[in-house]
């Protein structure tokens, strides 16, 4: 079976707007276990403007392994209309991980809850990521 792609999808807008509105979002919340968006303190280390090197070293290993075809991080105001209505028809919450193996279409693979258990650590996140593929490998 071919490698599935995963999309990080961020709870953030990608505008101008979106990160000065994500900012102080990430700013004033207080609350260390729920954080504004838990992908983006994985990939971005909270409010930098670019992925840190931990996550571009966990990300550039997950793929060159094999383990996922391709890893896309989007932003809400990105979404194409089939991972839009994969969201929305499911009532899925900001961010998330989705998958989709060829042929197969989209499942979630980790939710806003579980993201935010890594508190930020890129390592700890590809490490289940790796774990959840493959254990399951067939229902992606």
């Amino acid at each position: 079976m071919a490698a599935p792609m995963l999309f990080v999808l961020y709870n953030a807008d990608a505008s101008v707007m979106g990160k000065l509105s994500y900012g102080y979002k990430k700013l004033t919340n207080r609350d260390k276990d729920n954080p504004t968006c838990a992908a983006c303190d994985i990939t971005h280390g909270g409010l930098s403007l670019d992925e840190t090197s931990q996550w571009k070293a966990a990300k550039a290993d997950l793929v060159d392994s094999g383990a996922v075809k391709e890893i896309k991080q989007l932003h809400r105001d990105e979404l194409d209309p089939e991972i839009k209505e994969f969201v929305q028809s499911r009532g899925l919450h900001f961010p998330m991980v989705l998958a989709r193996n060829e042929g197969s279409g989209l499942t979630s693979v980790m939710s806003s809850d579980e993201l935010a258990a890594f508190k930020g650590d890129p390592q700890a996140f590809m490490k289940k990521i790796r774990d959840l593929l493959s254990g399951a490998q067939s229902a992606l």
